[in-house]
């Protein structure tokens, strides 16, 4: 990632003018949420700030599942399989679920699945079109909604989270 042109919106090569500036933003949201968790150890991303508390790790988990909850509504045009729920189940969910299965890992294994998501993303991307990224579905109770609101909901998530992940570092013990 060019760091120096994270802050430009605008065309990127491979990509139709509306998901080029997507991918421009997801890209942009995906550096700040890695800059919040560089150097963190494995203690650390599974610190529990109290019981109601989700982890650092466990948070990076849900960002990489609501993508592929969407890469599976807007790409397959499906929720998810079985072998998904148990995969991304508790990322999903995160709570207790999250606290008692999202755990042990160091961060490359967090960064590895943020990445291999986000692959896949971007090169189903690369196939699509502005028609498809405007084309509309109904969504939350029923409400129309199209394929860009969905995917700018993606990394509105991971944006939401990051500002948590960045909370729970400055507490973090020591």
């Amino acid at each position: 990632m060019d760091a120096s042109r994270l802050t430009l919106i605008g065309d990127v090569e491979g990509y139709t003018p509306q998901i080029g500036r997507l991918v421009s933003m997801m890209t942009y949201a995906r550096w700040t949420t890695l800059e919040a968790v560089t150097g963190l150890t494995q203690v650390e991303l599974d610190h529990l700030q109290d019981r109601e508390a989700n982890s650092i790790g466990a948070l990076l988990l849900h960002v990489a599942a609501v993508e592929v909850a969407y890469q599976a509504r807007t790409f397959d045009g499906r929720g998810l399989t079985r072998e998904e729920w148990r995969r991304w189940g508790a990322a999903l969910e995160l709570g207790e679920p999250g606290r008692r299965e999202l755990r042990g890992h160091d961060l490359d294994f967090y960064v590895g699945q943020l990445e291999e998501v986000r692959d896949r993303t971007f090169k189903e991307l690369r196939g699509r079109d502005d028609a498809w990224l405007t084309g509309e579905e109904p969504f939350w109770e029923g409400r129309p909604a199209n394929r860009h609101f969905m995917w700018f909901h993606v990394f509105e998530d991971e944006l939401n989270h990051r500002g948590q992940i960045r909370w729970l570092r400055k507490r973090l013990p020591g």
